[in-house]
């Protein structure tokens, strides 16, 4: 494998729970090469003298790992901190969309065109679902999606919709103009109800910011937008990867045909504040999952959830 790097100041977010606390930024060299292309079994090649005066160290996410790492150690003169594991998981394009529910059990494939189905109905019989892809539909994508973002918990209580800068927008038509990205949108009585954003890279299609209207959550928006465009992905027959990006989450597991076990793992020149960050950060963890094993132990975790994203 050969390396690539990007200079990049990212912010590391201190968070407790869902709820970001506060975020330092970091310049890291970032790893460019894609996840499926890395070697698990060699793993990252690093030293100090592959970083320069101006930068504090690199970054490599979603590195294929064999087993766990510790979460902090010092080697080669650096501070190795890996923060997050999750499985990466992904959808193979290749054959028929008929081909592609195949993998699915009786059961939830009944599920699934249930739910397709249900929502038809509630619809009047058709579905009205989207896909943007030229600069103008990339262009008028924006706006309903803006209008679902708005209600969902990520913008109302994390602050990570979808992002409305016009520079964003433009950078998306751009993109467009090479077929570098696609908008799906899922409407109903010409109210937009659900979208998701996925820029192309290439052929990897990947899953960036997603959402829905809670009110409609007893129609399964996600699931039934998420039915229609690995239908329609897979008939455009180019593509060859659907990326469901960093984290895990049982929508994710359900779709995907394949998944590997990642880590985000930082590198930091070993000085003083780069240990007061990590240590600080890793702290933070420690104490967050405390407090979600105590309110597993309560059986109080999934109601406070459920509350605290109403309340969004």
């Amino acid at each position: 494998m050969t390396d690539n790097y990007v200079r990049k100041t990212l912010p590391l977010r201190f968070s407790l729970g869902e709820f970001c606390l506060f975020s330092v930024d970091l310049s890291l060299l970032v790893s460019t090469d894609y996840f499926l292309d890395c070697d698990a079994e060699r793993g990252p090649n690093v030293t100090t003298e592959m970083l320069g005066d101006e930068v504090q160290g690199m970054l490599f996410r979603s590195y294929p790992v064999e087993q766990q790492l510790s979460r902090l150690s010092f080697m080669n003169r650096m501070i190795r901190y890996t923060p997050n594991y999750y499985r990466r998981f992904y959808v193979i394009l290749e054959g028929t969309f008929d081909e592609y529910l195949a993998k699915f059990s009786s059961k939830s494939r009944s599920t699934l065109r249930r739910k397709v189905r249900k929502f038809a109905d509630f619809s009047g019989g058709s579905i009205d679902f989207r896909a943007c892809r030229s600069p103008e539909e990339i262009r008028d994508f924006f706006e309903p999606a803006h209008q679902v973002s708005a209600k969902t918990y990520q913008e109302k209580l994390l602050g990570m919709g979808l992002p409305d800068s016009s520079a964003f927008m433009e950078e998306a038509v751009q993109m467009a103009s090479t077929d570098g990205v696609r908008g799906f949108l899922l409407f109903h009585d010409q109210r937009p109800i659900s979208y998701l954003y996925c820029p192309i890279r290439e052929g990897v299609l990947f899953y960036q910011y997603l959402g829905y209207d809670p009110a409609y959550a007893s129609w399964s928006p996600g699931t039934v937008l998420q039915y229609l465009v690995l239908e329609q992905v897979h008939a455009e027959s180019k593509l060859r990867l659907f990326d469901f990006t960093e984290g895990e989450g049982r929508h994710k597991e359900f779709f995907s045909t394949g998944n590997t076990q990642c880590a985000d793992i930082y590198y930091l020149k070993r000085t003083m504040w780069n240990l007061t960050i990590v240590t600080t950060h890793y702290g933070l963890s420690v104490l967050t999952k405390m407090i979600v094993q105590t309110l597993k132990v309560l059986r109080l975790k999934k109601l406070i959830k459920r509350f605290v994203r109403r309340s969004a």
